[in-house]
């Protein structure tokens, strides 16, 4: 059982009977495993989602799903809304929003592959909900609760991206919201968290790993980590994806381009098909250590 005591500088026993019951963990054995198109979240397999920023064309977006699904991802990353920082839009720095929704959905049918997208308002959940395997709830949206309470009544499975700036109780409390509506699909993602150093002038966020072990401790929910958003700098991917795994990550996702440097957002972070493949390989054997895998076995 969980010892009787506080279980971590920001979270205390009140907090997990009182504050997340829901999200908490009633045992040290309390893992929650669950099902989303075929795909066990939460078992020995490790899912990889992979997939560009942004979905700029049909043709990009199919195309990065046949190589992703090639190299052995289990579900389709890419964003059609988009939380760009600011409000300026050019013809390459934009969003493709109802039309990147339906390009998915091309991508979908001739893969088979899951798809996970972000949403930003409610008034787009039915259009979205047609397309996607998983609702990701952005890191900017963590604490926008009315929208993570009507992303969960679709009953659709839920990715919650930590801020930048949450501590782990605040990313659990957003939890709770999606798991008081009875939704118990959810999986945490880590992306990274502001610090004053980062290493490089570019990179915005540090990646927290020492946070995966941590909530595993709290939390019987799936833990994901986001290596590319986190790092901001494509040469620093593989290895803090390869890190993520040893750490005990339970998904991962990455952002992959056919021709990275052109990404329309974000050029710095992706990997182009080639590197994905490479690093597919040695994550699963990276995975085989803890007794999991990542491609079929």
């Amino acid at each position: 059982m969980i010892q009787n005591k506080a279980p971590g500088k920001d979270v205390s026993l009140e907090d997990m009977a009182e504050k997340f019951p829901l999200a908490s963990k009633k045992n040290n054995t309390h893992f929650s495993k669950f099902d989303i198109g075929g795909i066990t979240f939460g078992d020995s397999l490790i899912p990889i989602m992979a997939g560009p920023n942004m979905v700029e064309s049909e043709k990009l977006i199919v195309e990065t799903a046949i190589n992703v699904k090639k190299a052995g991802a289990h579900f389709l990353r890419g964003g059609a809304f988009k939380p760009l920082s600011f409000p300026y839009r050019s013809d390459k720095y934009t969003e493709t929003r109802e039309e990147g929704i339906g390009w998915l959905g091309v991508a979908k049918k001739e893969t088979g592959l899951g798809i996970i997208t972000e949403v930003m308002e409610e008034r787009y959940l039915d259009l979205i909900c047609e397309v996607t395997d998983i609702l990701q709830i952005g890191s900017r949206n963590m604490q926008n609760y009315p929208l993570i309470s009507a992303a969960a009544k679709t009953k659709k499975p839920l990715m919650i991206k930590r801020h930048f700036g949450a501590s782990l109780r605040d990313w659990l409390g957003a939890a709770e919201y999606a798991l008081y509506e009875g939704n118990e699909k959810i999986i945490l993602c880590e992306r990274g968290v502001t610090v004053p150093h980062t290493h490089r002038d570019s990179s915005r966020f540090l990646l927290d790993l020492q946070v995966v072990p941590a909530a595993k401790e709290i939390t019987h929910l799936p833990i994901a980590v986001d290596p590319s958003h986190a790092t901001f700098w494509r040469p620093w991917v593989t290895p803090m994806s390869l890190a993520s795994v040893a750490a005990g990550a339970d998904s991962i996702m990455l952002e992959v381009h056919p021709d990275p440097e052109n990404s329309a957002v974000d050029p710095l972070q992706p990997i182009d098909f080639d590197s994905f493949k490479k690093l597919m390989q040695s994550m699963d054997k990276v995975a085989h250590i803890n007794g999991r895998h990542i491609l079929n076995v």
